[in-house]
């Protein structure tokens, strides 16, 4: 059905309990979050809402979200990305193809340009975020070179974490009755997504290299950055859900390895 968005003081609610229970990070998530508010009497916008948040819950240590669809990024969301420390320089944005006429075949509300434009003023405001994206391959009428445009994107945009996948019709919609391109190319274009992805990783697990960072501990020996990477903990085990101090010793090309200081 339509969106339907919690209202924020409701939201401020949930999350002041959650923190009071000793929750260190709150992720915000739904079907489409950057279409929060529309259906609300107000029309408060995503923006809003976080900045509404880190004002009226100090305690609350950090905040980060789930996809969003960069062309309906507001202001002051921007805002918040580059001013709030405690808002995690991770996004992950609803890409799924970086060619435009697959773009407008997938009747997404972006262009090529629109993604690269938006993830080189999010890195301008913030120059240490990083981004996650979902990427389709092998979409009904994706040519070769086509492809290759989705393949080039992940570079033009600076993506870190990519969530790739084959595309898989699906009974009675429009896509599954276009010029369906074969299994075996759609999976052997995802792998080719999937080893870029890989590379990507590589690179920014590289920079972390040496450094100290800060984790929130989410099992016993696994702890996330505010980047999103996972860190394996070498010391005695920590209570999950809370924040540690970890030296970065090196990676195994998925997760750094870390210390933590005593």
């Amino acid at each position: 059905g339509n969106s339907r968005s919690v209202p924020m003081g409701e939201i401020v609610t949930q999350v002041r309990k959650l923190v009071g229970n000793g929750y260190r990070e709150i992720v915000l998530t739904g079907v489409d979050i950057t279409s929060y508010g529309a259906d609300l009497e107000s029309a408060p916008r995503l923006g809003m809402l976080v900045q509404r948040l880190l004002k009226e819950l100090p305690e609350l240590a950090r905040l980060r979200l789930s996809s969003i669809d960069q062309v309906e990024a507001d202001a002051d969301l921007m805002r918040a990305i580059a001013d709030e420390p405690r808002l995690m320089p991770h996004l992950h944005i609803s890409l799924q193809a970086g060619d435009d006429m697959i773009l407008k075949r997938m009747k997404r509300r972006h262009l090529r340009a629109d993604a690269i434009r938006f993830c080189e003023e999010a890195r301008r405001l913030r120059p240490d975020i990083v981004f996650g994206a979902d990427l389709i391959a092998g979409f009904p009428t994706e040519t070769d070179a086509m492809f290759e445009r989705s393949l080039e994107i992940v570079e033009s945009c600076g993506l870190t974490w990519l969530h790739v996948f084959p595309f898989s019709p699906r009974k009675g919609t429009p896509a599954a009755r276009m010029p369906q391109v074969p299994r075996a190319v759609a999976k052997e274009r995802a792998a080719r997504l999937r080893a870029k992805g890989e590379t990507m990783v590589g690179r920014h697990l590289d920079l972390e290299s040496g450094r100290t960072v800060e984790v929130v501990v989410e099992s016993e020996r696994i702890g996330r950055t505010p980047h999103f990477a996972e860190v394996e903990l070498v010391a005695p085990s920590f209570a999950i859900g809370k924040l540690a101090e970890a030296r970065v010793t090196g990676h195994d090309g998925r997760r750094l390895q870390g210390e933590v200081r005593p």
